[in-house]
């Protein structure tokens, strides 16, 4: 059985893409092999992976791909049950519409504001173009980086009710335990009790896109 891609994408930087990555992907190691493929040219998800130890490694391996990106991957699917392809910031290179063309799913990291969510518009005509090649890629918006103590404002809520994609029921929250698993090249699942609750919504969102 080949593995399922899924692509992490968002044309604006800051919007939490490699924190999505690489918690994904360590949840779904823990249903199958899983990979990570470091795609975007600043290498971010391979420093994160390199500041694990030997006592505490990152629990999935990380590959950078800088270039014939679909083969490669067309390739690997043999070998993993899960693919995370951890896409660059921006559309002008191609590598995250070659990602896009041999994925399964795609989600869109999104701050908690209309005017981020306003900003990833090219990236949905990037996607409807990708979509005519390969016609089983889903997309999906993932609101990171909610307030605990706010609720989506009502013009964020409406934005999403007009934007052309859907977005997914589960999110990620501001939490310190993301950044500071990220300092220590870990996933929240080694971050014992103080990553329960990020542990939780990680599983909630897995679960939720692998029923979707």
């Amino acid at each position: 059985m080949l593995a399922q891609v899924f692509s992490v994408a968002n044309q604006k930087g800051g919007t939490g893409k490699t924190t999505l990555s690489m918690n994904l992907a360590a949840g779904l190691s823990r249903r199958g092999r899983t990979l990570i493929i470091d795609a975007d040219p600043q290498g971010s998800a391979g420093q994160w992976a390199g500041l694990s130890t030997d006592e505490r490694p990152f629990p999935v391996s990380v590959i950078s791909v800088a270039s014939n990106l679909a083969r490669e991957v067309s390739r690997m699917r043999q070998d993993y049950q899960y693919l995370v392809i951890d896409c660059p910031p921006t559309l002008e290179t191609g590598v995250a519409q070659s990602a896009m063309s041999i994925s399964d799913k795609v989600f869109v990291p999104i701050l908690p504001s209309p005017v981020d969510l306003w900003a990833s518009v090219r990236l949905t005509d990037a996607i409807d173009q990708v979509k005519i090649g390969n016609s089983r890629l889903q997309a999906y918006i993932l609101i990171n980086q909610l307030e605990l103590r706010s609720a989506m404002s009502r013009s964020m809520s409406q934005a999403l009710a007009e934007f052309d994609m859907p977005a997914l029921q589960s999110c990620l929250r501001r939490r310190a335990v993301y950044r500071n698993s990220a300092l220590e090249g870990l996933s929240v699942y080694c971050m014992g009790k103080r990553g329960e609750s990020a542990v939780q919504e990680v599983e909630f969102l897995i679960e939720e896109i692998l029923t979707s």
